[in-house]
């Protein structure tokens, strides 16, 4: 039967999409997973909630490292908490929205409990003792400045409510639309949405001296309903005058004809913009926007978009004119779910802006370069930079300039991420990347960006990527950490290198955790050397956290190729030397299983025999009788021709390694029945014997197999004690799996 043409696409795109990032996509299954209850028991994780509170919507809005804050807005509050430990001394002030205003809010058709409340969203340093913040104010936004100290230890929190004043143009309006926020010089710049219906969205500049500025109002071409992101401000540059404002969204696009679609934007604004003539007044007259890509390419030649841009980290280098930035993208259709991240460097963004315009022309009214006179000032440039000297303010562009920029705030071609290609990419997840932070990491063979991936179901991921040869790059994704029970998602996330921390947000709160977790690993030098964490070494004793300035010869650690033949040659020896044999002792036809896990879920476990009248070792043959499962190795229905030595080794990245070895012997059934028979036991029946409790890592159908009676197991017990003890010893040494 034949389909038809748009059907047999429809059938196929799927594949197409999934085929194009097959090679792409690196193995997703972390070294270590921590558990929410694990990093809770563990104290690897501190906590804060406001008590009595189910839904507090905490927002981090502010991580303000020289007063050892972290500031918070949530429902009703502001709350100021202590970098070093968020549970200790927090200080919170009660800011509710006004009766009358939620009165009104509730009147206009809104949620009275999830909407008309004050939530939080915009927390700015106004000076050395102030903070500037305002909420939504239950459909009425409102600001007005937060009293917090000028030092460290001035414990204090106090909203000045004399001075409430309307937060319209800061603040938006529903708590469900995101504001972005920006002080600089004391002027605030913000991302917001102006109106009660959320559909006069704007980049708006208020406070200050300077004469508020704001977008083209209703001006698809400028703004289309766009969701605010991040801000940041990057020199141009060593001339002040060249100084640009940049902000990233995603936003409905109407490029490609008929079809919705949501594209992926980085604009930009001159600081000191302060509008034009004529149809600009009191709007920004160097107002300019470009398109993030984020896609790969697959070798059908199927480009996969990631065009949902989720967040953005702009990490500084040394060249502050020069940062790098990382974007968090997902897709936006139904039919292929995947999550990216992309990373931008600056030399590309300003290429494009100082490219060509988009220009619609010709019939069909299409997107191309536009190829008339470009007037001068060229539009975008910053008056009195380095392009236009003689040029004082934005007030002097000429009237073609004006008209330009508001009929072509558009360029024509789109940023592309560094290579061309995604640093990471994730394909038919359960979960969607939601936020990110970046830590620049010095370890013993060269210097790694380490990522922090936070999710819509209270994790968070912590990979490394690492170059390979060509455009090639491996991620390996280090540990992932429930810091929040499921389906919690992560608000947002900030960063502290300095202390070596993480803060996340939900609606049930914020976590602190530590970057690294060294002691996770393992026991064992080759442990340590195989988990690749750039913040841990072997250091003679333990995984430990690694310090660059320490120069003591026993610290290992090979981050590139994490080859523990390399780097723990003698610790090698002496791990494989514990492990004795451990004598295991089966009844011919019952069952019999040898515990062997590992501790990383990243190694290949591998199981040989060696049985007498054989030479060397000798893969074990898997059958229905013979299973190898994620615990051990379970052998139903033991035969004679089954007692040997077992040995189970792991294989990791190259490097393999003993976990156990096991000398199993057969008893014959009916020398076992002899003895019960001796004994005066004239049951035939093999029962449990009382208090008897089969090994935990053994399924449910092992369990009702493993049967004995207290006959049996005296005669097993005539074992010498000094073999039981070497039994205990060579168990002991069997690491169980981490969880």
């Amino acid at each position: 039967m034949r389909c038809g043409a748009v059907l047999c696409f429809l059938l196929v795109l799927p594949l197409a999409l999934e085929a194009s990032v097959e090679a792409q996509q690196s193995v997703s299954k972390p070294r270590a997973h921590l558990s929410y209850k694990k990093l809770s028991l563990r104290r690897w994780s501190k906590r804060f909630s406001l008590p009595g509170v189910v839904d507090g919507d905490y927002r981090i809005l502010l991580l303000d490292e020289d007063l050892d804050r972290v500031f918070l807005g949530a429902k009703d509050y502001v709350i100021s908490l202590n970098v070093n430990n968020i549970s200790r001394l927090p200080l919170t002030a009660y800011w509710p929205a006004g009766e009358d205003s939620k009165e009104e809010c509730s009147l206009a058709g809104k949620n009275y409990e999830g909407e008309c409340g004050n939530f939080v969203r915009v927390i700015q340093p106004y000076n050395r003792t102030h903070l500037y913040v305002c909420g939504s104010g239950a459909y009425h936004p409102v600001c007005t400045y937060a009293l917090i100290g000028a030092r460290a230890k001035d414990h204090v929190l106090q909203l000045t409510s004399e001075t409430w004043e309307s937060g319209k143009g800061k603040c938006s309006y529903s708590p469900k639309l995101d504001s972005i926020s920006l002080m600089l010089r004391k002027e605030l710049y913000s991302g917001v949405y102006l109106d009660f219906m959320g559909t006069d969205a704007t980049l708006s500049r208020t406070l200050g001296h300077r004469h508020p500025l704001r977008t083209d109002q209703y001006n698809s071409r400028w703004l289309n309903e766009p969701i605010f992101l991040n801000i940041h401000m990057i020199p141009d540059s060593g001339d002040h005058n060249d100084d640009k404002l940049y902000f990233f969204s995603r936003e409905k696009s109407a490029e490609s004809g008929s079809q919705k679609s949501v594209f992926a934007r980085i604009g930009r604004v001159c600081l000191n913009d302060i509008g034009g003539q004529r149809n600009l007044v009191n709007k920004w007259s160097t107002f300019l926007k470009a398109r993030l890509v984020c896609s790969v390419m697959g070798s059908d030649g199927i480009e996969t978009h990631f065009d949902e841009l989720q967040d953005i980290y702009v990490r500084k280098t040394e060249d502050l004119r020069n940062p790098i930035i990382y974007g968090v993208f997902s897709t936006s259709g139904s039919v292929f779910k995947g999550s990216a991240v992309c990373v931008y460097n600056m030399a590309d963004i300003r290429m494009v802006f100082n490219g060509p315009f988009a220009h619609k022309e010709g019939p069909s009214y299409q997107w191309v370069p536009y190829q008339g006179k470009i007037p001068y000032p060229r539009p975008g440039t910053c008056p009195g930079g380095t392009f236009t000297p003689t040029m004082r303010s934005t007030k002097d562009f000429p009237d073609d300039v004006v008209s330009f920029i508001q009929s072509h705030p558009t360029m024509y071609y789109p940023v592309y991420p560094v290579q061309r290609h995604p640093l990471v990419v994730r394909t038919n997840i359960q979960y969607k990347y939601t936020h990110i932070a970046v830590d620049h990491v010095s370890a013993a063979d060269g210097r790694y960006e380490v990522l922090f991936l936070a999710t819509d179901v209270g994790t968070v991921q912590k990979i490394m990527v690492l170059q390979k040869e060509g455009l090639n790059t491996e991620d390996v994704l280090l540990e992932e950490l429930q810091v929040f029970k499921p389906s919690t998602p992560i608000l947002s996330m900030k960063i502290s290198s300095k202390r070596q921390q993480i803060y996340v947000s939900s609606s049930a709160g914020v976590a602190q955790v530590s970057l690294h977790r060294c002691n996770i690993y393992g026991t064992a030098c080759a442990d340590c050397c195989l988990a690749r964490d750039p913040y841990c070494a072997w250091d003679g004793k333990q995984c430990s956290k690694y310090f660059p300035t320490t120069k003591r010869r026993t610290r290992r650690q090979d981050i590139r190729h994490g080859n523990p033949n390399t780097q723990c040659q003698e610790d090698n020896h002496k791990m494989q030397r514990k492990f004795p044999a451990m004598v295991q002792y089966a009844v011919e036809g019952s069952s019999t299983f040898m515990v062997c896990t590992s501790r990383s879920p990243l190694a290949l476990i591998k199981w040989f025999t060696h049985k007498t009248g054989e030479e060397g070792r000798n893969p074990v043959k898997r059958n229905k009788r013979v299973v190898q499962t994620d615990q051990g190795l379970l052998i139903r229905k033991v035969r004679q021709n089954d007692a040997g030595h077992y040995h189970c080794l792991a294989k990791e990245n190259d490097f393999r390694h003993m976990l156990g070895r096991f000398h199993l012997k057969v008893l014959q059934a009916s020398a076992v029945g002899g003895v019960l028979a001796g004994d005066g036991d004239s049951s035939t029946s093999l029962t449990p014997r009382s208090g008897y409790r089969p090994h935990p890592a053994c399924p449910s159908y092992i369990q009702g197999r493993l049967r004995g009676t207290a006959a049996t197991m005296a005669k097993l017990r005539l074992l010498s004690a000094k073999e039981r003890q070497r039994n205990r010893r060579a168990h002991h040494h069997i690491v169980p799996r981490q969880t």
